[in-house]
């Protein structure tokens, strides 16, 4: 019975695997939950401008209520909702009469005519960011890199980026890819690590100097990561390890030939003077034998040293 029960554990351990390692993941960005402003307040204005609008006419007509009642409130809610319109704080929206550009109205409360004018565009004003990619990027030494970065940028102008340039999201987003490609092939591998920093200081540069003619303004260029092919990370892997492995031979011989040195110099300093070599020995024998738990066999010749001594004392 504990036999199967273990084997039906182990089973279901196993299984409980299988199906974690089957089962996508996401990465920490995915898994973070973006929290955008809320567009509720312009969407309630419109519902109380089709409100006021159906309202005044349905009450006009009220006396000759039908089918038409109706509709013609309706047509006029819509007209007044259409006509009234308010940006949130955050955004400009782009306006242009008979196709020729009319003016940036917002935030706040703004007049649209009918069949007239017309919303070209809704812009952003806040800080907006752009993740981006450069794969297969070649480097000056001809290494294929992945390079995954991200961009903040806003817009400074409305106008320009309304009439400038079409779809001004996506125009950053290429340029950026672009700058990112040719700022990798100026350095080689080793400076792509060495000079992040300043490769990204290089990117706003030439992002500011590329959006300013579209009225958008790079606030900062960021190179999160740098991926290398998994063969060039293992020759680099084993080239750092054989690096430390000559560093640390070389280490240890130096420090060899210090201790034969000192051996060397020890040597001549008691061949030279033969009382240094007896002091010597005396200090080992009490080295050895301070304990008290053994017993110190020691040579004639040591013990003619500790006679010698002693007399050498007692003149």
């Amino acid at each position: 019975m504990r036999k199967s029960r273990k084997m039906r554990a182990r089973r279901g351990v196993e299984r409980s695997e299988t199906v974690f390692a089957d089962t996508p993941h996401e990465s920490p960005d995915n898994i973070v939950t973006e929290k955008d402003a809320s567009r509720a307040g312009v969407y309630g204005f419109a519902l109380l401008m089709f409100g006021v609008g159906f309202g005044l006419v349905f009450a006009v007509t009220f006396p000759l209520l039908s089918v038409f009642t109706v509709l013609a409130s309706a047509a006029a809610g819509v007209a007044v909702a259409s006509t009234v319109r308010v940006a949130a704080q955050w955004e400009h929206v782009a306006l242009l009469r008979l196709g020729r550009f009319r003016k940036v109205a917002g935030p706040g409360v703004y007049v649209v005519v009918p069949f007239i004018d017309s919303v070209a565009m809704h812009i952003d004003r806040r800080t907006i960011t752009t993740a981006f990619y450069a794969e297969q990027a070649l480097t000056s030494d001809l290494v294929s890199v992945d390079v995954d970065a991200i961009l903040f940028w806003m817009v400074f102008d409305s106008e320009k980026a309304c009439l400038e340039v079409a779809n001004f999201p996506q125009a950053v987003r290429r340029a950026a890819q672009n700058a990112v490609r040719d700022a990798i092939g100026q350095v080689t591998l080793a400076e792509l690590s060495v000079r992040r920093r300043q490769l990204d200081h290089e990117l706003q540069e030439f992002m500011t100097n590329k959006c300013e003619e579209w009225g958008i303004s790079v606030i900062s260029v960021e190179i999160r990561n740098i991926k290398i092919p998994q063969a060039l990370q293992d020759s680099l892997a084993r080239e750092a390890q054989a690096e430390r492995e000559r560093d640390a031979r070389v280490l240890l011989a130096d420090v060899e030939r210090d201790i034969s040195e000192m051996y060397v110099e020890a040597a001549r300093v008691y061949n030279e003077e033969p009382g240094a070599m007896e002091l010597r020995a005396m200090n080992l024998s009490y080295e050895s034998a301070r304990d008290g738990k053994g017993v110190l066999l020691a040579p004639s010749s040591l013990a003619d040293g500790f006679v010698d001594v002693g007399k050498t004392s007692g003149k």
